[in-house]
């Protein structure tokens, strides 16, 4: 990694085949958008991302795969998101609905509750999601 050492780190889902599936979209171009849970940056004591900055994409085994830039950033109620941000996220979705369907069971899911150490966590039309939109830098 050297020259990217000091860079935060980009990981995708949970290690494991999702975080694969997403950092191989990353790599081949057709992921260009990602989501995340605000309640996620708050358990994390994590800043919001910001236009500009560049982090290291993580795959599951802890190899840098490629660097990013983040180019856009959006705060929204999970209602919300676009077709558009749904549809570049790169996973293949027919429909914002069944985007919808995929990201609220992950983030449902008992591995996100016990990350965020809250075991009634419900994902719901208000839920903040911070929206990402990124770049590939460099393949590494």
């Amino acid at each position: 990694m050297n020259e990217f050492n000091d860079l935060p780190r980009a990981e995708f889902a949970f290690p494991g085949p999702l975080r694969e599936l997403l950092v191989s979209a990353v790599v081949d171009g057709s992921k260009t958008t990602t989501a995340a849970l605000a309640a996620e940056y708050r358990v994390d004591d994590e800043p919001l991302p910001k236009v500009g900055a560049r982090h290291v994409v993580i795959d599951s085994a802890e190899n840098a795969v490629a660097v990013i830039e983040i180019t856009d950033v959006q705060v929204v109620r999970l209602a919300a998101v676009s077709w558009e941000h749904a549809r570049d996220e790169g996973e293949g979705y027919s429909s914002l609905a069944e985007w919808r369907a995929e990201h609220q069971s992950f983030w449902d899911c008992a591995e996100m509750r016990s990350y965020l150490g809250d075991a009634s966590f419900v994902v719901d039309d208000d839920t903040e999601i911070v929206l990402e939109r990124f770049r590939v830098v460099k393949l590494l």
